[in-house]
């Protein structure tokens, strides 16, 4: 085994460890590390919970004093700065450890090659961007709300084999299987929030709840201009389950917006006369609040709205082996659309599994 082979199935390790923390450490980035020493993993740790301890530390916790002249593997360039916990790059340098391998540098200005320098000073080898793009994918939503000041958005659709979310009459339920719903539970359980437009309100009367309970508790939002949400619905019924968030326009019913109010509902006016101006509020609202993944569930306005935004960054589609046809069905994506397909969206790292009979594609967005 090269150095190069050995460096990298340590950094593999790490980076399977890492993704443990999904739904519980954001909005802070998952981060995974490996102590070996003599080619033997003697420590291993990964960052639990937001507010806990990071990864590095847990890692030489478990090594304890055979962590002194040991190769450590991290994810992400170690911390340099006091923040809820002491610099990693502290701890690392008082368990002198020789050489640290790294997958990726952090792109928080507190830290962005802070931390290899802090290293470098005291003496300890740094080798960098061991798999890094592996690395990078892993901290893509952490990398967007701090650079972008938005949550990076995930697109989920149930559709029919000939693209439709529902029949003529809005009836869609179920066109997805019971195996592919509970795929989507487990999605709803590890985000910050989840963004339906008030059709789908209409249409399906939906609770948007992880079932069973995830990680997180995500808000439920509701896009919905003129404030004309039923009191009667059932996320309005359940605001004690988990919280709701109606996003209006400035034109909505003052009177209407109070009666939600009294309900439990926060009620958030955004500021603009077309959907994309205030989606785009939307969103910089939900960085501001430190929330890094947004899970869309539809209907067609609000994915079409993003789609011509240029905002999904990740899609997750249930494609079941049903054709019902309908000239007016509603499609997946509306909007405006695009005129040439060398322009379509294109996924990237994407996988196709078969679910109880329906194919269930998921994928990234290809960005240039």
């Amino acid at each position: 085994m090269t150095h190069d082979e050995k460096d990298c199935r340590f950094m593999r390790r790490a980076l399977q460890l890492a993704v443990l923390g999904k739904g519980h450490v954001e909005p802070n980035p998952m981060v995974g590390c490996v102590i070996v020493r003599d080619s033997q993993v003697v420590g291993e740790g990964w960052h639990r919970y937001f507010g806990g301890p990071h990864a590095e530390v847990e890692a030489l916790a478990a090594a304890g004093e055979t962590a002194r002249g040991s190769d450590a593997y991290v994810t992400l360039e170690p911390c340099c700065h006091h923040g809820k916990t002491s610099p990693c790059t502290l701890a690392l340098i008082e368990a002198q450890v020789a050489r640290v391998v790294i997958g990726c540098r952090d792109v928080d200005p507190q830290v962005s090659g802070g931390g290899v320098r802090a290293l470098d000073v005291s003496g300890l080898k740094v080798v960098e961007s061991v798999l890094a793009h592996e690395a990078a994918d892993l901290i893509a939503p952490f990398e967007k709300l701090v650079t972008q000041k938005q949550p990076w958005v995930i697109a989920k659709w149930a559709m029919t084999l000939d693209g439709k979310l529902a029949s003529h009459a809005g009836n869609s339920q179920w066109i997805s299987n019971s195996a592919s719903r509970e795929v989507v539970h487990r999605l709803r359980g590890r985000v910050d929030a989840v963004l339906v437009g008030r059709g789908t309100i209409t249409s399906d009367d939906p609770l948007l709840t992880a079932r069973p309970p995830g990680p997180r508790t995500a808000v439920r939002v509701v896009l919905d201009s003129n404030a004309s949400l039923s009191p009667s619905s059932k996320i309005a019924q359940s605001v004690n389950q988990a919280p709701v968030l109606l996003a209006v326009s400035e034109q909505s019913s003052v009177d209407r917006r109070k009666r939600l109010t009294r309900l439990g509902i926060e009620v958030l006016v955004l500021p603009g006369q077309s959907l994309q101006t205030r989606m785009s509020a939307l969103l910089d609202e939900l960085g501001r609040r430190q929330m890094t993944n947004l899970l869309v569930e539809g209907g067609g306005v609000v994915f079409g709205t993003l789609h011509d935004m240029q905002a999904l960054d990740e899609v997750h589609a249930f494609v079941a082996t049903k054709i019902i046809g309908g000239e007016s069905a509603s499609s997946v994506i509306a909007g405006a659309g695009i005129a040439n397909m060398g322009n379509a969206i294109e996924l990237r790292d994407s996988t196709v599994e078969v679910l109880g009979g329906d194919v269930y594609i998921q994928g990234r967005v290809q960005t240039s």
